[in-house]
């Protein structure tokens, strides 16, 4: 059963002969809402005074909305309002259908950050990458707006161009030409390579599980000698739990998906898999990287503790918090997006800000090698400054040289070594059966402070 969280704020007015029989803990249950009566009287002095005095005229609604927003954003990353005409849009996101650019983002300390650009999209053909900063629109800074209004920017009508500046890290900030579309995502296609099934699954919409249980299909019945699958989660931003739980389902015959934990010990629920594999029980590989976020997360992390899958790629994002979408008045005041919960794989993992890793670790490129080596590859749940905290003791993994990657003839440009190693693990049997490539030659980087200038203390000043 969905459960929603109700906020208010009540305030009650007591007669003085009814305070003679209120007891001690009352009073000291009162003080705390007190304290917060207090804080929403500022609030309205404040606004009160930037009516009054600010340069120019102000919007009262939109000052409340930012407010909102604020108070959100400032709990996660994660968590945010959403004005009636972006929950309208949320809405048809995850209906699989609408217009735009095809970019996840999130915001980083007021700056708009790409999770994923989406398979077949402009942005995704226009080489947009996870870890980028979008820094203006048409020419217009975006820098401190909220998620929603620079995505309301980049959205319009299809066939209309929009500039992009992107800022990428050890390059000049560059601007990017798209022409907007209507996005019509297919989340989930497959096809033969070789004798493995290919399962490319890159969000979670409504539409996800039935497009990859047509998909597997398809290719079982003009493959019938299919001998294993490579599922690729890669840049994988998630999307919607039921659709991570039904897809993980699709291959496990029972058992625990995952279960999620909100504030009380006692508010967990568990999502198990029924009887059944689409594949026939079949040998599966899955492919993660850093992009790989929260949906994706739950499927890899399911699929690996119940030992149906082993993992190939880089550490995933590490988004382990679940969100609730809370309408406000049936969505007329449009909606909270609120952290209400955590996830746990099978075995009780959080994978909150460290991220599931990979059985056989394998970066994509040489380049991504070094960047690993120098922790310059730092786009994760962990970059986040107000990120839900990990589980004590744990960390995300630092800097080190990856265990694999491309071997210097290897064209990266044509080929794609992350799959190449899948099928090599699928071939052997195992990653512990698979013949392991030399360690790239990745220097560790050493940590150099900045060097500051030296400044002289200012002579007293007389007077």
């Amino acid at each position: 059963m969905r459960k929603y969280l109700l906020i208010g704020v009540s305030a009650f007015v007591l007669g003085a002969g009814s305070m003679a029989y209120v007891s001690q803990q009352a009073l000291a249950s009162a003080e705390p809402r007190a304290k917060t009566y207090k804080m929403l009287e500022l609030f309205g002095d404040v606004l009160d005074t930037v009516e009054r005095q600010y340069v120019t005229e102000v919007d009262d609604k939109k000052l409340i909305e930012a407010a909102i927003d604020g108070m959100l954003t400032s709990l996660d990353p994660h968590s945010n309002y959403l004005n009636p005409e972006s929950f309208d849009d949320m809405r048809d996101q995850t209906r699989g259908e609408y217009g735009g650019l095809g970019i996840e983002v999130t915001s980083e300390d007021g700056v708009v950050k790409v999770i994923s650009p989406m398979d077949g999209t402009p942005a995704f053909k226009a080489g947009i990458k996870a870890g980028d900063y979008i820094t203006a629109v048409n020419g217009a800074s975006v820098l401190g707006l909220s998620v929603s209004d620079a995505v309301k920017q980049m959205r319009g009508k299809p066939g209309e161009a929009v500039t992009l500046t992107i800022a990428r890290e050890k390059t000049d900030p560059f601007d990017v030409k798209l022409v907007r579309e209507i996005i019509k995502t297919k989340s989930a296609t497959a096809k033969a390579i070789g004798d493995y099934g290919y399962l490319r699954v890159s969000a979670f919409n409504e539409k996800t599980t039935d497009e990859a249980e047509a998909a597997i299909a398809d290719v079982r019945a003009k493959n019938p000698k299919i001998k294993g699958w490579i599922l690729d989660l890669r840049n994988n931003p998630g999307g919607l739990l039921d659709q991570a739980v039904s897809i993980s389902d699709l291959f496990l015959d029972g058992g625990e998906i995952v279960s999620q934990r909100g504030r009380d010990p006692r508010d967990v629920e568990r999502y198990n898999a029924r009887p059944g594999d689409a594949i026939g029980g079949q040998p599966l590989v899955v492919l993660i990287n850093s992009g790989s976020a929260s949906a994706a997360e739950i499927v890899a992390g399911a699929l690996q503790d119940r030992k149906r899958a082993e993992l190939v790629g880089l550490t995933s994002f590490g988004k382990g918090s679940v969100q609730t979408v809370i309408p406000l008045r049936g969505g007329m005041d449009g909606a909270l997006k609120l952290t209400t919960a955590r996830y746990y794989t099978p075995s009780g993992r959080s994978i909150q800000k460290t991220g599931i890793q990979p059985d056989l670790e394998v970066a994509e490129t040489r380049e991504d090698a070094q960047q690993i080596a120098n922790r310059s590859f730092q786009f994760s749940e962990a970059s986040f400054t107000n990120a839900l905290n990990a589980e004590e003791g744990k960390a995300r993994v630092g800097a080190h040289q990856p265990a694999e990657a491309p071997p210097e003839g290897f064209d990266v440009k044509t080929g794609d070594f992350q799959l190449t190693r899948a099928e090599d693990v699928l071939k052997a049997g195992s990653v512990a059966a698979t013949p392991k490539m030399p360690k790239p030659a990745a220097r560790l980087a050493e940590v150099i402070g900045p060097k500051v200038p030296k400044i002289e203390p200012a002579a007293p000043v007389k007077k």
